[in-house]
């Protein structure tokens, strides 16, 4: 008997593990992979791994701007690639010692539940039944392939972020299907390494739901630097090495794909749409757990509705990114050791690792109106109010933004440029805290810092 057995080791779950067993809990996880989940293995390490490379590489053949010659830059794509492999292997093994220094039972296999017993919630895993007080699900998420006329006839030419990460050979020319995020990422990995890239994108504007004005901004830079946009394009069929869309801009052939003996010489089509919440393959029916489009349904605790039984990360279809997990295993854990503590989804940060960076948490102005929030506005500034931003970035500029509402608090944070992911936090800890346009003034901020555009940014109003 444990107190909590997690099926699923990604950051939801393997975080669940390590702050339980730091409470004294007795913990059995169930990973039937890799410790570390999608993200570490096959999203968010892999891609910011090859992006710092293929950074470094962009950084280095425009090195002249800063009085820094260079020649003969070039790049190893399969060093670049085993890079990224010992970075996972690296971090794999560091989610293990953490899993052993808490005391954790890791065992590795597909759980199966089998249902609820007079003892609690059992599990069968490689032929041996476990039983706890406490089941956490985070089974996490799988990508979307839409039912695209055509698609099952490319075959491997078509691919998805995992095996676009499995690639040992640059493509010639990449065509993505889904500008979002994901899609943007792998569209400044290849357009950086010299690739050919168009981007297929079903909305007015790429990264939907991101602050409009700085998706635009983004576009154009990457349209500069020779990706193709095709906006409001809905994919109606794949043949051979074309991408028919349902509008007239964007119908014919967008990538070419070759395929000689069984090895891809010539384009892939990167699907990237988005993800979908796993509720199949491991007995949850057995235990009457209730779903809400397509994920497990949770209330601010993350508990379902079966006492004793939880849920966290992708698996509830809301919001999907790691970080949003790991907090989301730390709330069910704090529950659990009879600490009341609820999930906050009001400042949960957003990062695009495009060159440039963008970061954003909290209402956009468009949002804000939306919700009818009385006398929202927007401050904003560019990023060449601060001065390290200009001493580092030579003919490029960035943009911050503010949004308040009517007494002044801070509704959301919004930057493109510098190292926005890094200085996002800070904005996150406002909003959580509640924090007005004065009291945020009233913050130190290290100079010369790009962080100090937020601040600078405060005095607009």
């Amino acid at each position: 008997m444990t107190d909590l057995a997690i099926i699923g080791g990604g950051p939801a779950g393997y975080v669940a593990a390590e702050r339980a067993g730091a409470e004294g809990l007795s913990v059995v996880l169930f990973e039937k992979n890799a410790l570390g989940g999608v993200c570490l293995n096959e999203g968010c390490i892999p891609t910011k791994t090859l992006l710092y490379s293929a950074k470094t590489y962009e950084n280095a053949l425009h090195a002249d701007k800063y009085g820094v010659s260079t020649e003969g830059v070039g790049f190893d794509f399969a060093k670049i690639v085993a890079r990224k492999n010992k970075v996972v292997r690296k971090l794999v093994a560091g989610v293990g010692a953490k899993m052993k220094a808490h005391n954790v039972t890791v065992v590795k296999g597909a759980a199966m539940v089998q249902g609820r017993g007079p003892e609690g919630i059992t599990i069968e895993c490689e032929g041996v039944t476990y039983t706890s007080k406490n089941l956490l699900i985070c089974t996490g998420s799988e990508a979307f392939t839409p039912p695209i006329p055509g698609l099952e006839e490319i075959g491997e030419r078509v691919v998805t972020a995992r095996e676009m990460l499995e690639l040992k050979e640059r493509p010639e020319s990449v065509v993505i299907i889904g500008g979002g995020v994901i899609g943007m990422e792998f569209a400044s990995l290849y357009n950086s390494l010299g690739t050919r890239v168009t981007v297929v994108e079903m909305l007015p504007e790429i990264l939907g739901g991101m602050d409009g004005e700085i998706a635009a901004v983004l576009r154009e830079v990457y349209s500069k630097k020779g990706v193709d946009f095709r906006l409001g394009c809905r994919v109606t069929r794949l043949a051979e090495n074309k991408v028919f869309c349902d509008s007239p801009p964007c119908e014919g052939e967008v990538a070419d794909a070759v395929v000689s003996d069984g090895v891809v010489e010539g384009d892939k089509i990167l699907v990237s749409i988005g993800r979908r919440p796993v509720t199949k393959g491991f007995g949850l029916e057995t235990l009457g757990v209730e779903l809400d489009r397509g994920g497990i349904k949770v209330d601010g605790q993350m508990r379902t509705n079966i006492p004793g039984v939880w849920a966290a990360g992708d698996v509830t279809g809301f919001s999907m990114l790691a970080h949003t997990a790991s907090r989301e295993g730390e709330v069910v854990v704090a529950n659990i050791a009879g600490r009341a503590e609820t999930m906050r989804y009001d400042a949960v940060p957003c990062v695009v690792y495009t060159n440039p960076e963008i970061a954003a948490v909290g209402l956009t102005l468009d949002v804000a109106k939306a919700k009818g929030i009385a006398g929202a506005r927007e401050l904003k500034l560019p990023m060449a109010y601060s001065g390290r931003f200009v001493a580092e970035n030579e003919g490029v500029n960035g943009i911050c933004k503010v949004v308040v509402g009517e007494h002044d608090e801070v509704l959301g944070v919004h930057l493109m440029g510098g190292p926005a992911g890094e200085m996002i936090w800070g904005a996150s800890l406002a909003i959580v805290r509640g924090m007005t346009v004065r009291e945020l003034r009233e913050v130190i901020f290290p100079h010369p810092t790009v962080s100090e555009i937020i601040k600078e940014t405060l005095f607009e109003s």
